[in-house]
């Protein structure tokens, strides 16, 4: 296990400058991470500091509250992959979800799966809102919708990943979708605790930190 590969070098702040992307994708290609996750508006920034590296790019979609139109949400991650990105993470519609319009929160997912192809889509169920049967319901959904990975958290939510999150999130989707922990994972010894319990992607903005 080679804990770089499992880790999306991530920076979504709202204030984060082209020169904090540059710095970002210099470090996911010093220190050889998976994949680094940009807002949408950085994808091209991005892809130009990546060119000729194995280095992926996440764009976030519907980010972070997911409570856009399901067209809105299909035409940015269009967007997205056209500028160079090579992975998707969205947000899931949570009012829906908590309204059981559960149809519309398979479209949703569905359409922007359907409309990207084989790029790869994680979604993103903000599991601080949600009771633990909306978890499960939410997991579901995304598998049947065609979804890659199911992600816990934004990091904009009142909380981040958990373990038993991770447990539920697993038992659901099994070896259906991939599972990526995000949101306050902040040390190597968490990050670890994570890839046992059978994460595949970690999203954090302290990947140089877990690994000095």
């Amino acid at each position: 296990m080679f804990l770089p590969d499992f880790i999306d070098h991530t920076n979504l702040k709202p204030t984060a400058l082209p020169s904090d992307i540059k710095k970002l994708c210099e470090e996911a290609k010093t220190y050889g991470f998976y994949a680094v996750c940009v807002n949408g508006c950085h994808v091209s920034v991005a892809k130009e500091a990546l060119k000729d590296t194995k280095v992926k790019i996440a764009a976030v979609v519907g980010f972070p509250l997911g409570a856009m139109s399901t067209k809105a949400k299909v035409f940015e991650a269009k967007d997205c992959v056209e500028n160079g990105a090579d992975e998707i993470d969205m947000v899931i519609n949570i009012g829906w979800l908590k309204s059981n319009q559960f149809d519309l929160v398979r479209n949703d997912i569905k359409s922007i799966k359907q409309a990207i192809g084989n790029i790869t889509l994680k979604v993103i169920l903000e599991t601080c809102y949600l009771t633990p049967s909306e978890k499960e319901k939410a997991c579901i959904l995304a598998v049947e919708a065609g979804a890659d990975f199911v992600k816990t958290s934004t990091g904009f939510g009142n909380g981040g990943a958990t373990f038993d999150d991770v447990i539920l999130m697993k038992k659901m989707v099994g070896d259906k979708a991939k599972i990526k922990a995000s949101g306050g994972i902040k040390d190597r010894e968490t990050a670890l605790k994570y890839i046992d319990l059978g994460v595949s992607r970690i999203g954090t903005s302290s990947g140089p930190s877990l690994l000095n």
